[in-house]
């Protein structure tokens, strides 16, 4: 196997660095003052077509902002940034460009492109977040980015900025990220192609005072209404008068002039082009299929030019070339000449555009950059130069994590030219895997069949790909019999193969229930050889055992193995087998727990996208059921209810029926915590696969220590009032529990063991049985098993606390555990639905509501927070204030709970 090295290591002058201004541009003044002046807009989008002039606005108001003490960070965006590492190593190294001005945020940043892409997007969620002074993060060319998980990123990114913090985004279409909340708070500030459009006095300086062009006013109105006061081609009709010396042939180029679509672009740039000196002519032809323009890499393509003499004339000729800023001279062309330049080459030289691109891999190759080599040998249709530079660099690439890359680089080379090269075909199945899925690597796999190859290089791949490939399937029995088969042939010193192998069979003797075998597999692969160079299997290994301390109910200790295993991942080697969500997924999870929900979140928007994308079942559910419970606890009930909408979609797409029913089973839960009994039956019949469910009887899989079909039902008995036939059940539940050692699980079903007691009656039972449970979730730190179940969990809990203070002055009060409660009571919140919450005396109503307070109301019944519910009803907070204020006061209700029992009592709302 060759040495590892960083593929992904390119400048990142020019993308860090915004074009730099010129004498010629006309200042946007209206544009720059309305920037200025929304300091309450958390996201200002400069969204236009090509040509528009985004980027020279962008580059004037963040000179403004810098000159108002305003710290910026510049990034422009391309197609590679929709790999989430390469898009956070770039974001981190420009955020961490910025001052750092408050105490937290230099060491948040520190080092963060040597990290994970989940570390390195916590790392620049928590330096931002530690900004005291105003910021602004300018993104160009947002339009780039395609990628749901990039875009996921920068959503939570844009939901953690602080006060004073803001994003800049220049896109030609409207981004992906939620924007319409921010536009009905008034923190979204746009500016579109009407307002990019070059007003009268604006055309007038462009040609008459930046280029010279003087022409008398009523030519240039002419030229104006023309052009619509679209930038692109007033600048490129500014070009072609200036070598128009003759009065009547500038009257007749006004005359022809129409500026109302892309054939403009086009004529123009070929007028322009026409005009120019043959070597100058030849070098933007030959050039134009470069990405960024390097004299050294121009001088590859065109020996015998002077490419740094004919670089800097063309920039002084203003001739489309825009200079990015850096040690050593770098260049690009815009946009539309770019696209321009390409076509013309196409049209005059239909082969030199190959040859050019087969030149540049070259000089890539020879300067040790494989990524952009290998881009160009595709582009020039050169595959075996592709697969001979693969084949050297594919194991490091895996290694890197670089699976999307590798997956679009495969899908463009015919599956001929790798038809006599196993290694890159099973490379191929394992990024296939990591992006696409299970289910189609496999399918590739067959089609391969490389299966049966006995190359020594090959077979170990092959034999930890068959077993991890039903691993992620949730075939989690098959994997795990073929998988100590293949233990036992896999030979040593295999690296990455042997790495994945030994961890996954730690993982599935888990979920069988064999720790005892388990942990033997992550001690034989901790001393193996090789194990001191990656902390692969250290992940592996804390996370298993965090997952056995989980269920014997040992929080605290399973959340230190969590971050432990988090921190592992800090090589660039972890990223190949979707390790960072494996332990990331399970972090948040317990962070969860103690109820640490904002962190929590952070987490799962970093992490859940990739458990995702390498089809993690366990991860999948247990993170979309968890940003869906913060939803909910926020008052967010439709993204919460979207959540699993999109769990279920998943699971049905990825075959995954596990995944299915446990979205439904989850929706079950939240219907019954909003007291929509018959809609969570009705959910309940539907996830009701018994052989799905016998099956996750016999396993010990991590979404279902907490979560099975006969927990819903008893949760469901308990409070549609069917108690007594629910306590049976709960009591056998809780026995075999206890003898499995699933303590986390005794613990949950005796908090509904004392919820059915209450619902039965029998409240000193009840109260006993919730303050035993709690004094064992206090030794740990449980919170939400306890805030989860709602109004009937937390009036118990207020209870147990009132019980408490009135003891608190005796010999035996334990401060810690008085402390706990009230953490606790405070994270239950309200009541709930429940008839509990009701006043002993419950009048009729003192006024009608009206029909608005009734929806009001019912919005307040399903969950919705203030903020949600103006956010719904696009009002201010202050007016759902006065509406809650008013329905409390007609039904004689002491807070908004109160009111929603009375409600129901009275038939208002369902």
């Amino acid at each position: 196997m060759p040495s590892p090295v960083d593929p992904s290591r390119t400048p990142l002058t020019s993308k860090l660095s915004p074009p730099t201004t010129s004498v010629a541009q006309v200042a946007r003044g209206e544009i720059r003052e309305r920037v200025r002046a929304a300091g309450a807009a958390r996201v200002v989008l400069v969204r236009a077509p090509a040509g528009f002039g985004k980027t020279t606005a962008m580059v004037q108001c963040r000179s403004l902002l810098e000159a108002s003490g305003v710290d910026t960070a510049w990034l422009t965006l391309d197609g590679a940034d929709n790999d989430p590492s390469r898009f956070l190593a770039c974001l981190a190294a420009a955020v961490g460009g910025m001052a750092a001005d408050a105490p937290a945020a230099a060491p948040a940043m520190a080092d963060a492109g040597l990290r994970s892409p989940a570390d390195m997007a916590l790392a620049i969620m928590a330096g931002l977040a530690a900004r005291t002074a105003p910021f602004a993060v300018f993104l160009d060319d947002f339009e780039a980015l395609q990628e749901a998980a990039v875009l996921r990123l920068v959503r939570e990114i844009l939901d953690g900025l602080p006060r004073g913090g803001r994003l800049v985004i220049g896109s030609r279409g409207l981004p992906d990220l939620g924007l319409g909340r921010l536009r009905a708070r008034g923190q979204l500030l746009e500016i579109d192609a009407a307002l990019l459009r070059f007003s009268l006095p604006e055309t007038a300086e462009l040609l008459n005072r930046r280029r010279d062009s003087a022409l008398p006013d009523d030519e240039v109105a002419r030229l104006h209404g023309k052009a619509e006061g679209w930038p692109a081609a007033l600048w490129l009709a500014s070009l072609a008068l200036e070598r128009r010396d003759d009065h009547r042939d500038r009257d007749r180029f006004i005359a022809r002039f129409s500026g109302s679509n892309q054939a403009l672009a086009d004529y123009l740039a070929e007028d322009v082009l026409e005009r120019q000196p043959a070597p100058v002519r030849d070098f933007l032809l030959r050039t134009a299929i470069l990405r960024h323009l390097d004299a050294g890499l121009c001088d590859h393509l065109l020996p015998g030019v002077d490419s740094a003499a004919m670089l800097a004339r063309l920039e002084a000729d203003n001739l489309f070339l825009t200079p990015m800023e850096g040690d050593a001279p770098s260049y690009r062309y815009h946009s539309l000449f770019a696209d321009f330049l390409r076509a013309q080459l196409q049209r005059e030289l239909p082969d030199e555009g190959r040859r050019l691109h087969r030149a540049a891999a070259h000089w890539y190759e020879a300067h040790g950059r494989p990524v952009p080599a290998i881009d160009h040998a595709l582009e020039g249709g050169s595959f075996d130069h592709a697969v001979r530079l693969l084949a050297r660099h594919a194991i490091a690439l895996l290694e890197g994590g670089r699976m999307r890359l590798l997956t679009r680089w495969f899908g463009a080379i015919p599956p001929a030219c790798i038809a006599g090269s196993p290694l890159l075909q099973v490379v191929h199945v394992w990024a296939l895997c990591l992006t696409h899925g299970p289910h189609e690597a496999q399918a590739r796999l067959d089609g391969y069949g490389c299966a049966a190859d006995p190359d020594p290089e090959v077979r170990p791949h092959v034999l930890a790909l068959q077993p991890f490939l039903l691993a992620v399937m949730d075939q989690a029995e098959e994997a795990f019999a073929l998988g100590r088969e293949a233990l036992r042939h896999m030979p040593a010193r295999q690296g990455f193969a042997e790495g994945v192998l030994s961890n996954c069979m730690a993982y599935l003797s888990a979920v069988m229930g064999e720790y005892q075998e388990s942990h033997r597999l992550l001690d034989a692969a901790r001393s193996s050889p090789g194990a001191a160079a990656s902390h692969f299997i250290k992940m592996y290994s804390e996370s298993v055992g965090g997952l056995t301390d989980l269920e014997e109910g040992r929080l605290r200790q399973a959340t230190a193995r969590f971050r432990i295993a988090v921190g592992a991942t800090h090589a660039a080697s972890q990223g190949h087998t979707g390790g960072n969500a494996w332990a990331g997924v399970l972090y948040a999870a317990s962070l969860y727990e103690a109820d640490e929900l904002d962190q929590a979140r952070h987490l799962l928007q970093v992490y859940l996208p990739l458990a995702r994308d390498a089809g993690l079942a366990d991860h999948m559910i247990q993170g979309y059921m968890l940003l869906s419970r913060i939803a909910f606890h926020h008052g967010d009930v439709d993204q919460a209810f979207h959540c699993l909408t999109e769990l279920e979609y998943l699971g049905h797409q990825r075959q995954l029926p596990r995944v299915v029913s446990s979205a439904k089973l989850e929706r079950a839960h939240l219907l019954t915590m909003q007291g929509h009994l018959q809609g969570a039956r009705e959910e309940l019949e539907r996830a009701n696969d018994a052989a799905l469910w016998a099956r996750v009887a016999r396993l010990r899989l991590p979404a279902h220590d907490l979560q099975t079909h006969e927990m819903a039902e008893l949760r469901w008995l308990v409070a549609a009032g069917r108690a007594a036939s629910a306590l049976p059940r709960l009591a056998d539940g809780i026995d075999a529990a206890v003898r499995s050692r699933r303590f986390r699980r005794a613990l949950k079903l005796r908090v509904l063991q004392a919820m059915a007691l209450a619902r039965a009656g029998d409240a000193p039972a009840a109260l006993a049985a919730m303050t035993g449970a709690l004094r064992n979730g206090c030794a740990e730190g449980f919170v939400r098993l306890f805030a989860d179940e709602g109004g009937d969990a937390a009036l118990l809990v207020r209870q147990v606390e009132a019980m408490t203070q009135e003891e608190g002055a005796g010999a035996g009060a334990d401060p810690i555990f008085r402390a706990y409660l009230q953490r606790l009571a405070q994270a239950c919140g309200g009541a709930g639905p429940g008839e509990a919450a009701l006043p002993p005396d419950c009048p009729a109503l003192v006024e009608p509501l009206t029909a608005k307070e009734i929806r009001l109301l019912a919005l307040v019944a399903e969950g919705y927070s203030n903020s949600a519910l103006a956010e719904k009803l696009f009002v201010s907070d202050s007016t759902v204030r006065t509406h809650l204020r008013n329905i409390n006061g007609k039904l004689n209700a002491q807070n908004r709970t109160q009111a929603v029992a009375i409600a129901r009592r009275l038939e208002l709302i369902r």
